[in-house]
Parts: C-alpha cells; sequence; structure tokens
C-alpha cells in the first residue's frame, strides 16, 4: 500500500506497526508523548548490532572491526571500567580525542554501566579544556598524544587521570590496548540503569561566552533515534524511500557511512555511531577531512550515505566530477550545520539521479531532533529548513510575549519533546531560561507556512555557524577586549561561500596602538581556537557606533562589513 499523504502514511505506521505505538507519560513532572515499544536504554543498540555480527562496523585506515569485535572489545572495556577504574553509574569520564575506534568503543562502554560520557571538543584550546574540565568534573580521561599534550600542564592541579589511546601518529598505545585485551569477557555487565538517567554530556557555545554542558539522557538519545526510524518508515510507505541498497548487477551490499563531522558532537555519536549501530551501517571514519580522499572512500568502500556540513557535499561533488567517479552506491546525502545554497541540491540530485538528498536542524539540547526535509519536496523548497519530525515532537513559534504568532510571522521556535536535555550542566538560571514546562526556548527565529514547511530565518543568540561550528561572539569578543590596547570591540558573522558564515571584529584601540589585523589575530591564539579567530577584523579610529540604549550597534557594523 502506497499513500499520497504524509498524514495518511503517518497514521498508518503509528496505527499498525507496533514498533512505532506512542503513549504519554510523566518525565520529571510533564508529560510527553514516548514510544511504548523498541529500545529503552543507549546499551539496548549495542546489543541490536549482534544482528550484523559478521559484517564490517568499523573502517580505520588498515583496521577493521566486525560488529561482533566491537561487541566483545565493548564488553571488556566496560570491566576495565569498572574494574581498574572503579567507574560506577552516574560517574562522568572524559572523551578527548579525534575521531578513531576508541572514541565510539569507550562512549559505548560508558553508557553500558551506567556512566557520563564526557565528550569534550577536541578543537578547543588548553585554557578552553581546562573550563570544560573543571566544569564537569570527571573521575577520568580518555585521550590521544596529541590532546594529552594540551592538557599536560593543569592535569596536576585537577588530579586527573588519564589514559592514553593513541599515539601522534594514529598507532594504539600499548596503556590502553594491553589493558583492554587482557580482560576476557563477551557480555555486558548487569547493571541496573534508569532510561530517565544522564549517559552524556556534550558541550555546546552559548550567549553568555563560555561553553555549556548539554546534559542528555538514555530515553532522550532513543527517542531521536526512534523519531528518525519512523521518518525512514513514513517515506517507505510513501514510496518515497531510498533506492534499494543493490548494485548494478542486482548483488545486495552493506549500508555504509562516511564519518567527517567529529564524535564529540551529536552529528557524530547519534546520527553515526548509535544509528549504525542499529541499522548494520559500516562506519568509515576519516582522520581529517579531505575531499579526494572522501570520494576516494567512497568508491572503494561502497559508501551509500553522507551526512555533513553543505560545504563537504559541494566539495563531494566537485571532485568527483574532476576524477570521474560516479558515487553509484550513495543513497542518503544530508546537510546541516550551515545555510545551504539554493542550487546546490539541484546540482547534486541532477549529478546523482538516484541519490535522496536534504537537510536538517536539530540541537544538542534536543539531542539533533529537530526539523527536515529530503527528497522530491526538498528539490522543490530548497530554501525551507524542513519539517518538524514527528511523532512525539511537539512545537510553537511564538512572540516576545510567549504568544504563538500566524502562519507566515517569524517568531522564536518553541520545541517539546522527549529528546530535550535534561538540563544544563551546573547552570540552573540558563536551563530555567530555555527549558520551561518541557518546552524548549531554541533562540531561533523561523516562519511556517500553511504546509507546515519551516523556515529559519535568524537567530536571538548571537551565535555564528562557521561550517557547522557554533562560535559564540560574546566569548570571541571577551578574548580581544583582553588586549591592552583595545578599546571596544564587537563581534559578528560574516557571508562566506565556502562555510556559511565566519568570524569578523570590528575594534576600536588606543590612539597610540600600532596594532594591526595580523598582530591582533597572534594575540587570540592562546586563548581561542583557531576556528574561532576572527578572519576579518577591522580596526577603527573613532568610538564605535552605538543604538540608543548606549550598546554598540552590532547590526550597523555588520551591514558595513559584510
Amino acid at each position: 500500500m502506497v499513500f499520497q499523504s504524509l498524514d495518511d502514511a503517518r497514521n498508518y505506521v503509528l496505527s499498525n506497526d507496533e514498533d512505532y505505538f506512542i503513549k504519554d507519560e510523566l518525565i520529571r513532572g510533564v508529560s510527553f508523548t514516548v514510544f511504548k515499544n523498541g529500545p529503552k536504554l543507549v546499551p539496548d543498540i549495542l546489543n541490536l548490532c549482534l544482528n550484523h555480527k559478521e559484517k564490517d562496523f568499523l573502517v580505520f585506515d588498515e583496521e577493521r572491526y566486525s560488529f561482533g569485535e566491537f561487541h566483545e572489545l565493548t564488553c571488556q572495556i566496560a570491566y576495565l571500567l569498572i574494574d581498574e577504574y572503579n567507574i560506577r553509574p552516574g560517574d562522568r569520564v572524559a572523551i578527548l580525542m579525534k575521531n578513531s575506534p576508541e572514541f565510539p568503543l569507550i562512549f559505548m562502554a560508558l553508557a553500558s554501566i551506567g556512566a557520563v560520557a564526557v565528550c569534550l571538543n577536541s578543537w578547543w584550546t588548553a585554557a578552553e579544556l581546562e573550563y570544560g574540565f573543571m566544569d564537569s568534573e570527571p573521575k577520568l580521561v580518555f585521550t590521544d598524544e596529541q590532546r594529552l599534550e594540551k592538557i599536560r600542564g593543569f592535569l596536576p592541579k585537577l588530579g586527573l587521570k588519564t589514559v592514553l589511546c593513541r599515539h601522534r601518529d594514529s598507532s594504539k598505545s600499548d596503556e590502553f590496548w594491553s589493558a583492554v585485551l587482557a580482560i576476557e569477557q563477551n557480555q555486558l555487565p548487569k547493571i541496573d540503569i534508569d532510561q530517565d538517567s544522564d549517559f552524556a554530556v556534550m558541550y555546546t557555545s552559548g550567549s553568555t561566552g563560555h561553553p555549556k554542558g548539554v546534559v542528555m539522557t538514555h530515553r532522550g538519545a532513543i527517542s531521536t533515534l526512534m523519531s528518525w526510524h519512523f521518518g525512514l518508515r513514513v517515506l517507505d510507505a510513501m514510496g518515497l524511500g531510498p533506492v534499494p541498497y543493490t548494485d548494478k548487477n542486482g548483488k545486495p551490499f552493506q549500508p555504509c557511512q562516511l564519518v567527517s563531522v567529529p564524535f564529540f558532537h551529536v552529528s557524530g555519536t547519534h546520527g553515526g555511531v548509535l544509528l549504525a549501530l542499529w541499522s548494520g551501517t559500516k562506519l568509515v571514519i576519516m582522520k581529517k577531512w579531505d575531499p579526494p580522499e572522501a570520494v576516494r572512500l567512497m568508491e572503494s568502500e561502497k559508501v551509500s550515505r553522507f551526512g555533513g556540513v553543505p560545504t563537504m557535499a559541494a566539495e563531494i561533488i566537485e571532485e568527483a566530477k574532476k576524477v570521474g567517479a560516479k558515487l553509484d552506491s550513495i543513497r542518503l546525502i544530508d546537510t546541516g550545520g550551515a545555510n545551504r545554497p539554493a542550487d546546490q541540491a539541484k546540482e547534486m540530485a541532477d549529478f546523482i539521479p538516484h541519490v535522496l538528498t536534504g537537510t536538517s536542524y536539530g540541537m544538542t539540547e534536543t539531542n539533533a531532533l529537530g526539523i527536515a526535509i529530503r527528497g522530491k519536496e526538498y528539490l522543490e523548497n530548497p530554501k525551507v529548513t524542513g519539517r518538524l519530525i514527528a511523532p512525539l515532537a511537539e512545537m510553537r513559534i511564538v512572540d516576545e510575549f510567549d504568544v504563538d504568532v500566524a502562519v507566515g510571522e517569524v517568531g522564536e521556535l518553541v520545541l517539546k519533546s522527549a529528546a530535550n536535555m535534561r538540563c544544563y550542566l551546573n547552570k540552573d538560571i540558563e536551563t530555567s531560561e530555555v527549558l520551561k514546562n518541557g518546552w524548549l526556548y531554541t533562540g531561533d527565529l523561523a516562519k511556517i507556512d500553511e504546509n507546515q514547511l519551516i523556515t529559519l530565518v535568524d537567530r536571538k543568540k548571537n551565535i555564528i555557524i562557521r561550517g557547522g561550528e557554533n562560535i559564540s561572539a560574546q566569548e570571541v569578543q571577551t578574548a580581544i577586549l583582553e588586549h591592552p590596547d583595545v578599546v571596544e570591540a564587537a563581534v559578528f558573522s560574516v557571508p562566506n561561500e565556502r562555510l556559511g558564515e565566519i568570524v569578523g571584529a570590528c575594534v576600536y584601540c588606543k590612539k597610540t596602538s600600532h596594532e594591526n589585523e595580523s598582530s591582533l589575530q597572534d594575540f587570540l591564539k592562546s586563548s581561542l581556537a583557531a576556528y574561532k579567530i576572527p578572519e576579518h577584523i577591522w580596526i577603527k579610529n573613532k568610538p564605535l557606533p552605538r543604538v540608543a540604549s548606549e550598546k554598540i550597534d552590532v547590526e550597523a557594523l555588520k551591514k558595513e562589513y559584510s
């Protein structure tokens, strides 16, 4: 049976597929719509991977791990955490490393024993990392050699134990692997875990300057994954799902995803690791983004899914055309994290007619659940953000008085679902400002049309999204103002064709100053990660313009220099 109506397809799946039956349930005193059946905990997903035991799961350079091997290694690490490091349910353990097999292994092992993975940004400077460690207070950190060198200076002060997993040349560390392989276990420890208990903390930039730790629960992550599966099931019911995973000779091949986004983001853990474990998808891990290497891997590993910022998708198509690659195995290409040029989707569809391309919006605070659009509807509406992902999520678009705005009018996007975060770590005031009776006030301005298509139009929060990375303008401004010659500073986004947005700044220095753009950028290297440093700094010889409230007129500067 093929449905023409989206509502009819959704109602059919909700009524006839018991995997997606729903009910109402109280969570922390608030009523939410939840799934009645299916996995309850993140480690339940790990056990599902045994359905694909012999297939490849992780590919990293010359290393390959099957689903069965991954499951066994995770069990071994779980016992190592308990027996060697005395990690117990609720304990926080940091993971600080570039993408490698150890990240998903440790991430899943921590979830399986009820501990909480603190996923720290591996791009941060030493100062930023010190803040992250002090804020999250982990008992232990798993890291690689490059990151260990960054944090070595403040480790004694924090009394933090480290475990080295990878050397600078990406080879395995005996410190970690010898201990793991010495354990003989192929079953997870039997530990009682509440589905509403914490399972991870991930950091997101905020308007206060310091990153905020988003506290996620097991139920939150599962709610997102189940909602994504529901969406694919609905597409199938409408005859709009991906082309079957068979080659030109009709031979089936394993779904495969190229991983180019960091595992310390929800797009890496939820859209990568957890979704792949559940669906039997092979993950091919790239050390760093490189379009020629990405295309080579897509061809050699039969990659069927790719997700990343729009720039990456465009570079893949450009490189494939250059080398004559057909990308026959590709079925899904999703982008997010930055605005996508309207003509990019059409170019992709013309080059790979069988691809189901789309875009999505989600937040760390929502476990990545949010808005999405794919396929023909997306190609016909390339400027919209998409539809609210069903069936758990609810949405409102409200004015400054929390009153729903009319169709077509702009207001703040507010989301409610069981996927929403529990809180911001150690930040009760900030939590209460954005989380009210289960509703998350996103700070993003949006509008909805009569067809329920949502378009994001701006951000209330002063966040710059550079190639998918959130950067707090306030944090950058604070760092600039630490320079003794700087009197005033304003930081804002500057449009960029490749990255969507880059960081720009306008500063007013003392009249005796000899600082220039280059010297100010050098000054910021000690306090900000490289991607946060303004790529353009305009130095004014008079005070910056102000509005009536005496605040710096950032919008005027943005118009002048953008």
